[in-house]
């Protein structure tokens, strides 16, 4: 048997491929959208992909699978569990529980678990020549290391209103089919730490079915009530490109088979898609950024957080256009095709030559942000989550979600001076930047930020 996890560390998603070298054909479950990946590792074992298959309808990436089999022409296998309002609308080989994929010599049998989604399954996987016992679990977003998957994302990031709770209630009885397995039998889950899709995931890529029986606070609870109440709670803010990604993984939408090679563009067709509307995404260091920077440009650095950082704050039919070196055009643009941003334009390597102003924005020390506590003329803004901010902030700061700063622009008084802060800097740096396009002024970033605040002992609310 061959196998192959694909973490994609931006997304903290991961994805499978597991062959039968015996017979020479492999499987894929839960394909990012930059497929080429999968190729490679085909050629490259002797393999060839003949079946593609999802957990869920996702909404956290948007999925490679039509993609993959565009380029394989694998058969395309998907839930068609979960009622008329969450199948799959185009065409596939529908899976119920109990049904059976066979790849060579393997199989993977469908378990329904419910919860996070109507729709989810698992995928119970036998290599027959070691065992007819099963060896491997594929839970996607059901069971994870630590954890498990969070049922309240299709009441606020699709809106669809009073699934949380009976989205709770279903996880509670499909975790009893998972410890019905034994607890010799491998977890492999679709996410990992730094996932918005769960609270607290573990780092570790992988489980046993036994070792989570004894160590996952989910598992653990046998109160179904104390456990709906606990499973909903503190759950972290739904990043706002999730409903899009759960339209897109549900219809049929164009396809996206190579990554696209963007062009670096000439200063007059920079000026011309700029005067079209164009979204500039300045990809710079957050310190490089507030030294100069194109007014109406959006600072998400080339970091990690990247493509989340672009899903919450970037629309979905305005041109793109970034400014990054040429060495990080090929990630920058597999981060924006992951959540399906595919509209970039161009990219500009620097500011050189544009003919164009720019813009600065102040930074302030710990020191000044101690003297404006209590200064009616000055508002003091916390742009974190709202857990993050009850868990402790700055005296007199007010909370204004960064990644929901454009729906309450109200709630920022245009003639006061502003200071934004959040953890290290780097989503105050995002909200500044937001704030400046939509015409406000004087605004100043606590650079040093919480971080910066707790470091050096300050007094916390």
């Amino acid at each position: 048997m061959f196998f192959e996890r694909i973490y994609d560390e931006s997304l903290a998603q991961a994805s499978y491929i597991i062959g039968c070298q015996a017979k020479g054909v492999a499987i894929v479950i839960d394909p990012k959208r930059d497929v080429d990946t999968y190729l490679e590792v085909a050629n490259r074992n002797n393999l060839e992909i003949t079946n593609v298959t999802e957990t869920h309808i996702h909404a956290d990436f948007l999925s490679g699978s039509r993609e993959l089999v565009a380029a394989t022409g694998a058969s395309l296998h998907l839930s068609d569990e979960g009622g008329s309002d969450w199948q799959y609308e185009f065409d596939h080989i529908g899976l119920k529980d109990g049904d059976v994929i066979k790849i060579g010599n393997l199989t993977l049998e469908v378990m329904h678990t419910p919860g996070h989604t109507p729709e989810s399954i698992s995928f119970v996987l036998t290599d027959h020549p070691a065992s007819d016992l099963p060896i491997m679990v594929f839970t996607g977003d059901f069971v994870f290391v630590g954890d498990i998957g969070r049922p309240d994302l299709l009441e606020k990031a699709a809106g669809w209103k009073g699934t949380s709770e009976v989205g709770a209630k279903q996880m509670f009885h499909s975790i009893q089919r998972f410890l019905a397995l034994p607890d010799y039998v491998q977890l492999w889950p679709g996410h990992g730490a730094g996932s918005s899709c769960g609270k607290a995931l573990g780092a570790v890529p992988s489980s046993t079915v036994g070792y989570e029986r004894i160590r996952n606070w989910a598992l653990l609870q046998t109160n179904e009530e104390q456990f709906v109440t606990e499973l909903l709670e503190g759950q972290p803010e739904a990043p706002t490109y999730f409903a899009m990604m759960k339209k897109l993984n549900k219809i049929e939408r164009p396809l996206l088979v190579e990554v696209p090679r963007i062009p670096l563009l000439r200063d007059q067709q920079f000026q011309e898609y700029q005067r079209e509307g164009a979204i500039i995404i300045d990809t710079r260091p957050k310190d490089v950024f507030v030294k100069g920077h194109l007014a109406g440009a959006l600072n998400i650095q080339f970091k990690q957080s990247f493509a989340t950082w672009a899903g919450w704050t970037i629309a979905y039919d305005k041109p793109i256009i970034l400014l990054a070196t040429s060495e990080h055009i090929e990630q920058l643009t597999r981060m924006l095709m992951r959540i399906g941003l595919d509209r970039v334009v161009g990219y500009i390597s620097g500011m050189e030559g544009l003919d164009l102003p720019l813009q600065t924005t102040e930074v302030v020390s710990m020191e000044e942000v101690k003297e404006i506590i209590g200064d009616n003329s000055v508002q003091l803004i916390d742009v974190r989550s709202a857990a993050e901010y009850e868990a402790g902030h700055i005296p007199g700061a007010k909370n204004i979600m960064w990644g929901r700063m454009e729906q309450h622009l109200e709630n920022i008084d245009t003639h006061k001076d502003a200071v934004i802060y959040c953890q290290s800097g780097d989503r105050a740096t995002i909200a500044a930047s937001i704030l400046k396009k939509n015409g406000f002024k004087n605004l100043k970033i606590y650079m040093g930020s919480m971080a910066d605040w707790r470091a050096k002992g300050q007094e916390v609310d």
